[in-house]
């Protein structure tokens, strides 16, 4: 079925088996450029915990649903 997540996508978190239930886009803008996206999952308990964790570290963040990816994640994006 369209728009429901697969068994398969579980949360990036070390250790959580959680179903992902969004996608944290992410890039290190000193060695990626503006087009190059990564992607992790999250879910619902640890997606704040994951967006944290990278912009602490000053990269650019995005949030979508699953299935959804950006062509790129720019400076001063947020989550």
């Amino acid at each position: 079925m369209i728009g429901t997540p697969s068994p398969e996508l579980r949360c990036s978190r070390a250790s959580c088996r959680t179903d992902a239930a969004v996608a944290v886009h992410w890039r290190n803008p000193r060695i990626h450029s503006e087009d190059r996206v990564k992607t992790w999952l999250a879910c619902a308990d640890h997606e704040g915990y994951l967006v944290d964790y990278l912009a602490s570290r000053g990269f650019p963040v995005m949030v979508t649903a699953l299935g959804e990816t950006p062509d790129r994640v720019v400076t001063g994006a947020s989550a």
